[in-house]
């Protein structure tokens, strides 16, 4: 696929996730007994975005819905690079959705870099990661240099399993 192609989906899917951003949210069937129908929004969604290192880490971003739908956007040392989508089993999504709740997720702080509290030891030319949650209303952005020492090891744990359900080996290769 040559660059302007890609470049031309990449504008695409940005314009679709925008749009859809900008949606109002589908009116929810109650349930039987009357309360809200404790299905999800379709404006919940996982992004994790993997930065550069003093190396050859790949360098991508990946996007799940509740749906199932995976937006990978392959950009350093990956198979595939430019924007490629895929699918997940929405069961696994809901069930990484549980999994970043019960872990904690939201309460995590929202920068582990160095010079902020709860990273005093740190190692260079590692990369940063950045995932972004929104869930029930709530969004939580939180920035993760793999060189902070101090970081949550569930933190890491959850970002690799985020990369699991979205399937991104597909595109990096590795």
């Amino acid at each position: 696929m040559t660059r302007r192609v890609a470049g031309c989906l990449l504008r695409l899917a940005s314009a679709a996730t925008l749009a859809g951003a900008c949606a109002p949210p589908s009116p929810r069937a109650p349930a039987a007994d009357g309360r809200p129908s404790p299905e999800a929004s379709p404006a919940d969604r996982i992004s994790l975005e993997r930065g550069p290192c003093f190396g050859t880490c790949p360098v991508y971003r990946v996007t799940l819905d509740r749906a199932g739908t995976v937006t990978f956007e392959g950009r350093r040392f990956v198979a595939d690079t430019g924007v490629s989508l895929g699918s997940a089993s929405p069961g696994a999504v809901d069930s990484l959705f549980t999994e970043l709740a019960a872990a904690g997720y939201f309460d995590f702080a929202e920068r582990y870099v160095a010079g902020e509290p709860g990273c005093e030891r740190y190692a260079t030319d590692l990369p940063t990661v950045v995932t972004e949650v929104a869930a029930g209303g709530r969004i939580r952005r939180i920035e993760h240099d793999h060189g902070c020492a101090e970081a949550p090891a569930a933190l890491s744990k959850l970002e690799g399993t985020i990369d699991e359900v979205a399937g991104v080996g597909r595109w990096v290769g590795r």
